[in-house]
């Protein structure tokens, strides 16, 4: 089965207008800002798009409109969410149907044992003929797979290329070490801890897009041999990222908020339930934006 090239999947942010209405408009200036950026490819409907916020109507609405404004200029990678196996299964049909190159599946809201949840996957992924993987992510969402469960997977299924964590580098060593090169490992967070995790094996990182110029630099640096120069523009950026990356509810307004300056996005309103900025969270955002400047 082919697996994604390697690199930057930026995820896009779901917008909304100041009485919590989807705004589709918003998808495709991300779209463009990935290309400009040359991102790996482009990433949708994951914890960074509010995914459970979204009607499963508009789960689809932004399926069609991403992958028709993409237009297979880049891989795109689309995050399954529901809460049982019949609901992902019939998203991921559709998901393929419009053309994405991969899938990543999340886990229920409701928590299952290692066992119970392997089987979860198991019987998605035995019915969906696309690279596919899962986002582990126990810290966010509460429960995941322990790493022999993940393995477990990569085993039983030729088309299981991917697992996508939330977790430390050193964290994602022990996974890529116990996973060999059964699947590609790829980590969020934001970016956090980026060039450790290429040291660690990463395939690559499925961050926010607000800094998806800086990222995908760093990652370019750092396969070139440009180490050491990697590392300092890592450097520059992390105060930026340490803010951002205070939990999900904190994630979604402020590096959302630093995404639509940099895009030079009206913001526009939250759909609920959401966490309201402060001044003073307002103030840091600017900053942060002039001092990145335009994406």
């Amino acid at each position: 089965m082919a697996r994604l090239p390697t690199g930057i999947y930026p995820m896009v942010y779901s917008f909304f207008d100041e009485h919590g209405s989807l705004r589709l408009d918003t998808y495709e200036i991300q779209i463009e800002a990935a290309i400009r950026s040359q991102a790996a490819g482009l990433a949708i409907l994951g914890l960074g798009s509010e995914v459970s916020k979204l009607t499963p109507s508009e789960r689809l609405e932004v399926l069609k409109f991403v992958s028709s404004n993409l237009s297979g200029r880049k891989p795109l990678l689309t995050t399954v969410y529901g809460n049982s196996p019949k609901e992902q299964i019939e998203f991921g049909k559709k998901a393929i149907q419009y053309g994405t190159d991969a899938i990543l599946l999340q886990p229920p809201t409701k928590a299952l044992t290692d066992g119970a949840l392997i089987d979860f996957f198991s019987e998605i992924i035995a019915k969906l003929n696309i690279p596919i993987g899962i986002q582990n992510a126990p810290e966010f969402l509460g429960f995941g797979l322990s790493n022999p469960g993940i393995i477990k997977l990569a085993d039983k299924h030729d088309n299981f290329v991917m697992a996508k964590l939330e977790c430390s580098a050193v964290q994602l060593q022990t996974m890529v070490k116990d996973l060999k090169e059964n699947a590609m490992i790829f980590n969020g967070r934001c970016g956090l801890e980026l060039t450790d995790n290429l040291r660690a094996g990463a395939a690559g990182i499925i961050p926010g897009i607000e800094t998806i110029d800086k990222t995908n630099k760093i990652f370019r640096l750092f396969n070139h041999g440009e180490v050491r120069e990697a590392d300092k523009l890592y450097s520059d950026l992390l105060p930026i990222l340490c803010f951002i990356m205070q939990g999900i509810p904190h994630f979604l307004t402020y590096g959302k908020m630093l995404a639509a300056k940099r895009l030079g996005l009206a913001f526009g309103g939250f759909r609920k339930p959401a966490l309201m900025p402060t001044e003073f969270g307002k103030q840091c955002i600017k900053r942060f934006a002039d001092q990145l400047g335009k994406l």
